[in-house]
């Protein structure tokens, strides 16, 4: 398998993912200066604590606590004190997925080499991710500073084998696979609780997570604008190259482009009955184009936090310097998901108001109410489309209602010393829950225009020949797993097939 290295370059959102998803594995680089940060920062606070020196988390209690000194002889029990306290969380538990892409972004701010850990905890982490012992970590309980404590406290406590983990498919206790492994549970050093825990790593992994499923979802939402507009007859000349040129919007253009190249329109122009077609065929490039124009900030911002040092305090030791902080604030992270979400949330709208007008025939230029192919003694029988479609508005609905942006709900916690906060954990959660509704309205609307598309061939009012090459291979794909909807069945199990494959993106789109 091949393998991440950690500590020698910046990461990439694709290697977390790769990661999550276990096609590759992690190693730490024996590069000597990585090696010489990683030591000297151990070096240097072994001789402040033997000096007695002040270092807030280590010598210091926590948070608002700061002003409480802790003896000497309890400064080593203190970081397993900090996991404990913080054993709270509630919700939900995050997936095997996002708990490895969070130990994932964890090491990354850890291997950046300013946080004062050691190599047992570096080397038992990475073993972690390899071995895929994932914790068990819930999802509640984050105000996004500092850092994403709680949640993080749950990766602590694994590594010290008293907090659950999944491991072959079950949950175990984390003390009985390190014992099954033959590995020995981390005695955490005083820095090393605030290190796990005190970062940006949960709404980090899950931004990660997120960013890969809304690029794709930007390219699959074009794919079902064309599929829809040649249901529906519409005029392929909205999508011109001419037309585009004059707003330059570079995310826009190419959308339009793919929708163009989709509809083989220098081939095959398609010119509807009507000059324009409802604003969501025709404005979709500037509907999807908001995503796509968006993307790269957000993939910078979002591959910044990840190859920071997230940490408080910060601990130079080659420069022997404890520097103390706010680089647990997730705030650039609240700003990507809230826009994200908002970004995709669009789309969901958009494909919303495509199959609307799929289904009825005021709107879908001759197809069959509701996309029954039935025959005509048959129709009045058969309903076809009519739940999917008012499931889809009913996720849409949901999708729009968790746009509103989590960042501006900062509470002043912990004593006020947390006064104010990111809420990046919320945005990105908030966000994951965006693009699962938008997947469902995406997938309702594919199966849908399909279902137009094969009505218009069977009708000969369509050649399959004259779409593009791409279009034919997942039309076609999609029709032998998908049977023509002449007779009214549950469709479930085929809409959750479809969503399935969105999200694990079987149709490669689009390779620019």
């Amino acid at each position: 398998m091949n393998s991440v290295v950690f500590g020698q370059g910046r990461l990439a959102i694709e290697d977390i993912v790769a990661i999550a998803t276990g096609d590759v594995a992690v190693e730490i680089t024996s590069d000597k200066h990585f090696v010489e940060r990683i030591e000297s920062a151990v070096t240097f606070l072994d001789a402040l604590l033997a000096e007695d020196g002040v270092i807030y988390g280590v010598t210091t209690g926590y948070g608002d606590s700061v002003t409480t000194e802790i003896p000497l002889d309890l400064v080593q029990e203190l970081p397993l004190h900090l996991t404990r306290f913080h054993g709270c969380g509630l919700g939900d538990y995050f997936d095997e997925t996002q708990g490895k892409a969070i130990l994932a972004t964890r090491l990354a701010s850890l291997t950046q080499g300013y946080s004062g850990v050691s190599w047992d905890l570096l080397n038992l982490l990475s073993t972690f991710i390899n071995e895929n012992i994932i914790p068990v970590i819930p999802q509640e309980g984050s105000v996004g500073a500092s850092g994403d404590l709680t949640p993080l406290s749950y990766v602590a406590g694994a590594l010290v084998g008293e907090r659950d983990v999944y491991y072959q498919g079950k949950v175990s206790a984390s003390r009985d696979i390190l014992k099954q492994l033959a590995l020995t549970p981390i005695t955490l050093r005083p820095k090393e609780g605030l290190a796990i825990m005190n970062g940006t790593a949960v709404m980090t992994a899950l931004a990660c997570l997120a960013y890969d499923r809304a690029q794709y979802l930007a390219k699959i939402a074009a794919r079902i604008t064309s599929l829809s507009s040649i249901a529906l007859k519409g005029n392929s000349h909205h999508f011109d190259e001419i037309l585009f040129s004059v707003k330059p919007h570079q995310g826009q253009q190419l959308v339009a482009k793919r929708i163009r190249d989709d509809l083989n329109h220098h081939e095959h122009p398609r010119n509807a009955d009507r000059l324009q077609d409802r604003y969501s065929i025709r404005c979709a490039p500037h509907v999807i184009g908001v995503l796509q124009d968006s993307l790269p900030f957000f993939k910078t911002t979002i591959e910044n936090e990840l190859n920071s040092a997230n940490d408080n305090p910060i601990i130079d030791g080659i420069g022997e310097h404890v520097l103390h902080g706010g680089h647990f604030y997730g705030g650039h992270i609240a700003m990507v998901m809230d826009s994200m979400k908002t970004a995709v949330a669009n789309l969901a709208d958009l494909a919303d108001r495509q199959i609307a007008s799929l289904v009825d025939t005021r709107y879908n230029n001759g197809l069959p109410a509701n996309l029954t192919s039935s025959c005509d003694q048959r129709r009045y029988i058969n309903h076809g489309f009519k739940a999917v479609q008012i499931g889809a508005s009913a996720y849409t609905a949901e999708a729009l209602k968790l746009t509103m942006p989590a960042s501006v709900f900062s509470r002043s916690t912990e004593c006020h010393n947390q006064d104010k906060v990111s809420m990046g954990t919320i945005a990105a959660r908030d966000g994951l829950r965006v693009l699962q509704l938008t997947e469902q309205v995406l997938a309702s609307t594919l199966l849908a225009a399909v279902q137009g598309i094969r009505i218009r061939l069977a009708n000969n009012e369509l050649t399959l020949d004259s779409l593009s090459p791409s279009l034919i291979t997942m039309y076609q794909d999609i029709a032998n797993y998908f049977p023509d909807l002449s007779e009214d069945r549950p469709l479930e199990s085929t809409l959750r097939q479809t969503i399935s494959h969105i999200q694990n993106q079987r149709w490669p789109l689009y390779e620019e």
